[in-house]
């Protein structure tokens, strides 16, 4: 199995910014894309970005040109630069591990406030 820790949240003021990281650990395969959601009170969890093991990226519209994931596979660790934040981006952040369709581990989330 993969286990994923997510840390580097807190709190920051509008504008801001914050780098999240996660360690991966256990099975990992090579091969396995990696990915960053986020979940606030009451919404629904929405997924931000994902990198693949070949470095390709896509980005959701809400943090395109704000966000940045990238992952450093000598150190089984993957980030999301964080830039310009909003209160809006409040919410808890969630490291995502998936291999196929049918292989996804989650991390325990690391919170992210947004407020002044």
């Amino acid at each position: 199995q993969v286990q994923l820790v997510e840390s580097g949240g807190g709190l920051v003021q509008p504008g801001g910014s914050l780098r999240l990281s996660c360690a991966a650990s256990g099975s990992i395969s090579s091969f396995a894309s990696m990915g960053w959601s986020r979940q606030a009170p009451g919404k629904q969890r929405e997924l931000l970005a994902t990198i693949a093991s070949g470095g390709s990226t896509n980005y959701a519209d809400s943090v395109k040109g704000r966000f940045t994931i990238s992952r450093d596979n000598a150190k089984n660790t993957t980030y999301l630069q964080m830039n310009s934040l909003k209160p809006e981006d409040t919410a808890v952040y969630y490291c995502n591990y998936r291999l196929f369709v049918d292989v996804v581990y989650w991390g325990k989330g690391t919170l992210v406030t947004v407020s002044s």
